[in-house]
């Protein structure tokens, strides 16, 4: 239990709640028992006239690497997938509440940043990014999709840059994140620690304050020159088609005109990645841009059960023991192509899971939302 209790850290400094992710040789990895607290923490801060500010951010050199997916495979290797539901029952429900929260919250993305990272973080109302800021959405490459609101976020991004980043797995540094709008601010490093003491003092839980304060750190950087963000319209051209093997060929075809590395290391992700995983990840990006956060996390629930049940693809379990338990990295998926995916077997992840006492998500009542919040749903 004392381990346990020091996975999230609190600090109370004025009027703002400071909560610090703190399992820094698992990259702040998201136990359940740090999902539950944080759960906790933002519901009761919410409530409290003495907590005008939440201040979020990790130990070491990552933010948070994501949820402890490992401990979620292990459950349902016992054959409980219910309790992998549970996990992901209680993380959606806080990206619901962070993404329509009353309160600012200022995530400080100083390190890595991926999978139920970005999903503590990017729904928040600011976002700040370093020059140590490293982001992905590496879900495909594990039997997954991206989930935690990413169809959500993903498909808000310019253009077709979201199906690109959520397809392959792409790494974003903190100017390429700001760029697409994924950071709000670029802070460098150096500057953290007076920027941190001035939000402890601003007293305010006005965002245009408080904006104003993050802004007297804020640099605009160069996002760099071979940057994929720097091609939009390549990545539109191939990212807009229809289907996962349209992308693929295009993909192909314009790796063959040109020796780009960003192009080269996309057409690598995309043959590697679990074909069904690709295909349900393209049409929850897809459905997603029509739709508010929270109908986006109840589909992305279904989804996630239907992938912990197993019934359609075990490539979850297979990717999750190539990449991170034997780490031979290389994953045997089955289906082992894209034309044996069927469009019948992609439809079925979007339906609700068949079985007794299972019951969609949902999520705790709100109260009256800012305007950004209401946005959102």
């Amino acid at each position: 239990m004392a381990s346990e209790t020091s996975q999230v850290l609190i600090h109370e400094k004025q009027c703002v709640r400071t909560i610090v992710l703190n399992r820094p040789k698992q990259l702040n990895a998201l136990s359940s028992y740090m999902v539950c607290r944080l759960l906790d923490l933002f519901l009761e801060y919410e409530e409290d006239p003495g907590v005008k500010m939440i201040l979020l951010k990790g130990s070491g050199r990552a933010f948070c690497a994501g949820g402890d997916v490992a401990a979620v495979v292990n459950d349902i290797s016992k054959g409980d997938w219910r309790s992998g539901a549970n996990y992901f029952r209680k993380e959606f429900t806080l990206n619901y509440v962070i993404a329509t929260y009353r309160k600012p919250q200022v995530s400080i993305l100083n390190g890595i940043v991926m999978g139920g990272g970005a999903g503590a973080s990017i729904h928040g109302r600011f976002r700040v990014v370093t020059e140590n800021t490293v982001f992905a959405m590496p879900e495909t490459a594990l039997g997954l999709f991206p989930d935690v609101g990413a169809s959500y976020f993903l498909s808000r991004l310019p253009g077709f840059f979201g199906e690109y980043v959520g397809l392959t797995g792409t790494r974003l540094d903190g100017p390429e994140m700001l760029a697409c709008g994924l950071a709000t601010h670029y802070v460098p490093s150096t500057k953290l620690p007076s920027l941190e003491q001035e939000l402890y003092e601003a007293n305010s839980s006005d965002p245009i304050y408080i904006a104003k304060v993050i802004e007297k750190y804020a640099e605009e950087p160069f996002v760099k020159e071979k940057s994929a963000y720097c091609e939009l319209r390549i990545i539109d051209k191939c990212f807009s088609c229809k289907t996962v093997e349209e992308i693929l060929s295009a993909v192909e075809s314009e790796a063959g005109k040109r020796t780009d590395g960003w192009i080269v290391a996309a057409l690598q992700s995309l043959k590697k990645a679990s074909p069904t995983s690709l295909k349900i990840s393209l049409e929850s990006i897809r459905q997603g841009r029509l739709q508010g956060i929270g109908k986006c996390l109840r589909r992305e629930y279904r989804m996630v059960c239907q992938v912990m049940r197993g019934q359609v693809s075990k490539d979850f379990f297979e990717g999750c023991r190539a990449i991170l338990i034997d780490k031979d990295k290389n994953p045997k998926w089955e289906p082992p192509r894209l034309d044996l995916v069927t469009d019948e077997m992609v439809k079925r992840y979007f339906h609700g899971v068949n079985d007794e006492g299972w019951t969609d998500l949902q999520f705790p009542m709100r109260s009256i939302l800012p305007a950004a919040a209401m946005a959102k749903l």
